[in-house]
């Protein structure tokens, strides 16, 4: 099968580029754009807006990405002190460590691994998921350091 077909390419050495059938034709009736898509699976995907290195290429790879490592580390300090009985200071950490990748998202132009999908759904996601733990934290028995009415009467009329 040749290109015009919709097969491979037999120019390309990986025999893996298709035609794409939906765009205009060239003058010889062919698809002018040419897409790296396979048929059946997927064999790369397109990095992340801020995706790319956080310093230069030059630099170790714990340079490169410590955007990702300082949120990682932190949540990593924040469940250490969760599993040595410090519950509402370790959760609480890892909250505002979320909150801090939600900011570097926001500011960094370039945040490496921390970087997943588009700026606008890494800020809310890390924000939400922040902010609900942080508040769940702080409103966690007993001694909760932040009440809410509505919520204890919820729970109340739930539960009983």
């Amino acid at each position: 099968m040749g290109p015009d077909a919709g097969g491979p390419d037999p120019g390309d050495p990986d025999g893996i580029t298709v035609r794409d059938p939906v765009s205009a034709p060239d003058a010889d009736g062919r698809p002018r754009r040419v897409t790296r898509r396979f048929p059946l699976f997927t064999r790369d995907t397109a990095r992340p807006e801020g995706g790319g290195r956080a310093a230069s290429g030059d630099a170790p790879a714990p340079a490169r990405q410590w955007p990702v490592l300082t949120v990682v580390l932190v949540v990593g300090l924040g469940l250490l002190l969760t599993a040595l009985g410090v519950f509402r200071w370790g959760t609480l950490l890892i909250g505002a460590a979320l909150l801090a990748g939600a900011a570097l998202r926001w500011v960094v132009p370039d945040v490496g691994m921390l970087a997943v999908r588009s700026r606008f759904t890494d800020i809310a996601t890390y924000g939400v998921f922040g902010l609900s733990i942080a508040l769940l934290s702080l409103m966690a028995q007993p001694d909760p350091v932040l009440e809410i009415p509505f919520l204890k009467d919820t729970l109340h009329f739930t539960v009983s």
